[in-house]
């Protein structure tokens, strides 16, 4: 080894602590993380909260909600469910993972930088035993975050939780959708219910709240395919899992900003999408989904995109033996935190009612 080079780094690092991070790109990262010198909050102790986020259950007492970007909001209901329940613990198991973030390293960034985010607690609803009144609550719940000006974050629960998310963000105007599922959840009325997970996109583009041409729905598969010409006949562009092997995902990514356009758009997670060998705690599994890797893949390249709202729905910890599921709903989650923070809209909506720029 060169031995001037063995000096150098000697003199450079040779005393250095664990939080010493010289890297312009990485040092502020290393300050946020290590606020006490090279001592850290412990990730296994303390309050669970996702990402470590603070936590401000009164927020929404105020109309601003503390000067909110973003708001994590737990919902945590499974009364629409078809088949296995228990995704009504999925946002405790999701906010439990601590190996996740600060940093993305493919999209470079830390959100927590550039975003004034906390963790606001659950959903109040009036009733565990009523699917209807849930929803009810759920919806005014989200307007309320809306009116504010602070974007969701939603974790599920199941999938019927987005209909009354997509009831409040496209009041005013319809919004445009990425949805990533192994379901298109486009059926109609069951055993009387309009409210269960395989439904709620039908009744949003029914009540003029989700643009059906400015929608994609990516990663289809398995045995409920009969079930979803309403997303073919309002126009939804539908990509079945063999057609993101077909295309790949760079193509997939091209025709996912196509369709989404650079209007108001809502980012959809359903944890089924991905095959179950690799996240089995969801009620509904369907072997041959994405991987994770994929799937993390199509979600970096809507970076940029204008992104109003997101969730993560249908984690089943009870199915989760090893907690792999709720592992890769929680980074499936970062992402979209991330592209909350890349949004070059939101910056400018910061500034416009006098917040300062984000860090960098």
């Amino acid at each position: 080894m060169n031995a001037d080079k063995l000096q150098a780094l000697r003199r450079k690092y040779g005393t250095a602590e664990g939080s010493d991070i010289f890297d312009p790109r990485f040092a502020p990262v290393a300050k946020h993380v290590f606020s006490q010198g090279d001592r850290r909050t412990w990730p296994f102790a303390g309050v669970a909260t996702f990402l470590r986020l603070p936590y401000a259950p009164d927020a929404p007492a105020s109309a601003d909600f503390g000067g909110l970007d973003v708001a994590l909001v737990g919902v945590p209901m499974d009364l629409g469910v078809t088949n296995r329940a228990g995704a009504r613990h999925g946002p405790r198991a999701v906010r439990a993972i601590e190996r996740i973030g600060p940093y993305e390293h493919a999209l470079d960034i830390a959100p927590s930088l550039h975003l004034n985010a906390a963790d606001i607690g659950d959903v109040p609803m009036q009733s565990c035993f009523g699917l209807d009144r849930c929803i009810a609550d759920i919806e005014a719940f989200f307007e309320k975050i809306h009116a504010a000006g602070v974007i969701p974050l939603a974790v599920g629960g199941d999938h019927s939780i987005t209909y009354p998310i997509l009831k409040a963000l496209g009041k005013d105007r319809p919004v445009s959708m990425v949805h990533i599922d192994a379901h298109c959840d486009t059926a109609g009325t069951f055993e009387g219910s309009k409210f269960h997970h395989g439904g709620p996109f039908r009744h949003a583009v029914l009540d003029g709240v989700l643009d059906p041409e400015r929608s994609i729905q990516i990663g289809i598969h398995g045995g409920a395919e009969f079930l979803w010409e309403f997303s073919r006949e309002s126009g939804m562009t539908v990509l079945h899992v063999e057609d993101v092997a077909e295309m790949g995902v760079a193509a997939v990514i091209e025709k996912a900003r196509e369709v989404i356009g650079d209007g108001p758009a809502y980012v959809t997670f359903d944890i089924d999408g991905i095959d179950p060998g690799f996240a089995p705690g969801t009620g509904t599994p369907e072997v041959g989904g994405l991987t994770p890797r994929e799937a993390l893949a199509i979600l970096r390249g809507l970076a940029g995109a204008h992104i109003v709202g997101a969730d993560v729905v249908e984690v089943a910890p009870q199915y989760d033996a090893t907690t792999n599921t709720a592992h890769v709903a929680a980074q499936m989650l970062f992402t979209e935190l991330c592209l909350v923070a890349l949004d070059p809209r939101l910056a400018s909506r910061k500034r416009g009612r006098g917040t300062s720029e984000p860090r960098a």
